[in-house]
């Protein structure tokens, strides 16, 4: 059997909204960190609930009471990505990627021919920058030449900075206002046209 680790199964769904709830109960804010191809496609994975995991940890990142910054990464692929970035701020590493739907994917789909998996990923606007312009995303952070690997460190401590700027006036929030603008949030997103 060939295991695809970069992408989620129900399981991890399941334990991500475990622990969004219990961070809510705590009082914690919620730190996600989105690297996934997304939610892994097997007929094991639709059996065990895949869908219904996915849109209940959409729903525990909508619902929690405390502040939620998600940071994509690497790659954020897919509802499997979403389901760990419903959040009150989306940070992008510069080199990371997030999309409803791989480039090969849409190629597929739109032209049946992966071989214009390139037009796709034009197309599809997935790079920080794109997102940033577009609003999807609230912050993108530099990485070095060559990327995040060269200066792990670096990174870590200007991704760290990041977070902790978005952080602080969402902790003044109480947890009524927090999902009302998160919700705001993603709603305006789909009104907007642009999702």
């Amino acid at each position: 059997m060939k295991h695809n680790f970069g992408m989620a199964r129900p399981e991890g769904y399941r334990k991500a909204r475990r622990l969004m709830e219990l961070a809510g109960r705590f009082g914690l804010p919620i730190l996600s960190f989105v690297d996934t191809a997304g939610a892994f496609p097997g007929i094991d994975a639709e059996a065990r609930g895949q869908a219904e995991a996915i849109a209940r940890s959409i729903e525990a990142g909508l619902e929690a009471p405390v502040p939620f910054i998600a940071t994509i990464i690497g790659e954020g692929g897919s509802g499997g990505a979403i389901a760990l970035a419903a959040a009150d701020r989306i940070v992008m590493l510069e080199h990371a990627i997030y999309s409803v739907i791989s480039p090969e994917g849409c190629a597929s789909i739109l032209w049946r021919d992966q071989a214009q998996a390139a037009t796709a990923a034009d197309a599809l606007k997935l790079t920080a920058d794109d997102l940033r312009k577009l609003n999807l995303v609230d912050a993108v952070v530099p990485e070095p030449l060559g990327g995040a690997h060269r200066d792990a460190e670096g990174t870590i401590a200007a991704l760290g900075e990041r977070i902790s700027e978005l952080l602080e006036p969402l902790v003044e929030l109480d947890g009524a206002t927090l999902r009302a603008r998160r919700r705001e949030k993603f709603l305006e997103m789909g009104r907007s046209g642009v999702i």
